[in-house]
């Protein structure tokens, strides 16, 4: 009976697993038809290729017709894979393509928004802009960081793997250890029956050291993102003692850290004042031609206007002269009749 009762539970939320799924499907098909329909009234109304203005000349609309296009394309080849296999399963494999591959594009259509949010174009586009400039800045970065990971490889190579242990043995005293020094500044081991001896694997599970070039670059690297440097710092000084490795990580914060990276805010920021200028430009020149194309058909209206002024005395002189010639011609067919 349980072993009934968990088969039922089981259908049951397969159930409504597959109904929500067709529910899904049938939205994907309304917003499918919506975006199709608006695709083509944008072609209808721009053009498609040819016109300095057309469709598929601007960026973010060509991104909507290719969305629209593989959204399509996807739903014709579902339909003819459950027409070949008589509905067996829906995202089959049509002459070996994977319609299921072509329904990932579907994660695209939110970026349909940015064609109708001219700030968030603005975002975007600043982003793409400053792609080079925050390669040279990734270039500066990496250059920081390699030379900082030679000078701590130079000065704490095989510094962090001694700690703590019970004399005559290798069980470490305390449950989270950290490093120690066999004579100087750094950290001893005070208690009792405990003494500082190599082999133990080092902090975060061995990762942080500077033993070689690959985890001095990455040790490096979590110091620069500001991540626990501090705990570094302190392992450090409990490993070598306190008087001057503090010289090496603060410097290392504020040339990498306050420094360099801070570089990318100001290059993104620039970016985006460029685009936001750009764009009010383009908006200013929008609005100018078309005031301009106001007042160019406000002349050719009034220009029409006049001219039709100066047509109409010459009609009415011709009317004029056109009705003494009947009245002329009226009376002398009366005079010719009377006689």
């Amino acid at each position: 009976m349980r072993g009934r009762g968990k088969l039922l539970q089981l259908k049951g939320s397969v159930g409504t697993r597959t109904s929500g799924y067709q529910l899904a499907e049938k939205v994907e098909y309304a917003f499918l038809i919506i975006f199709t329909v608006e695709t083509f009234l944008k072609i209808i109304a721009y053009g498609l290729l040819f016109h300095p203005n057309a469709y598929v000349r601007n960026g973010w609309n060509l991104l909507d017709f290719v969305i629209v296009i593989v959204g399509l394309f996807s739903v014709i080849l579902e339909q003819l894979t459950k027409e070949t296999d008589g509905g067996s399963h829906s995202g089959g494999k049509p002459g070996g393509f994977d319609v299921k591959a072509l329904r990932a594009f579907r994660v695209l259509r939110p970026l349909r928004l940015v064609s109708g949010v001219p700030s968030l174009q603005v975002v975007l586009n600043s982003i793409i802009k400053a792609m080079v400039p925050l390669l040279h800045i990734a270039l500066l970065v990496l250059f920081v960081i390699i030379i900082y990971a030679i000078i701590g490889l130079e000065l704490f190579i095989g510094k962090m793997h001694k700690s703590c242990f019970l004399i005559d043995s290798d069980i470490l005293v305390e449950d989270d250890p950290a490093p120690c020094a066999f004579s100087g500044n750094g950290r001893q081991c005070v208690m009792n029956g405990t003494e500082c001896k190599g082999g133990w694997v080092g902090p975060n599970g061995g990762i942080t050291n500077f033993d070689n070039f690959a985890f001095a670059m990455l040790t490096v690297f979590q110091c620069i993102t500001m991540e626990g440097w501090t705990d570094v710092l302190y392992w450090v000084n409990d490993a070598i003692g306190c008087e001057w490795p503090w010289i090496y990580f603060v410097s290392l914060i504020i040339l990498g850290s306050f420094f360099v990276l801070n570089l990318v805010l100001g290059v993104l920021s620039g970016e985006f004042s460029k685009e936001r200028e750009k764009a009010k430009a383009r908006g200013d020149f929008q609005k100018l031609r078309e005031k301009q194309q106001l007042e160019e058909d406000l002349k050719g209206y009034l220009d029409w206007i006049t001219q039709a002024e100066d047509i109409d005395p010459e009609n009415d002189e011709e009317a004029d002269e056109e009705g003494k010639r009947n009245s002329t011609y009226s009376f002398l067919s009366t005079s010719v009749g009377t006689v």
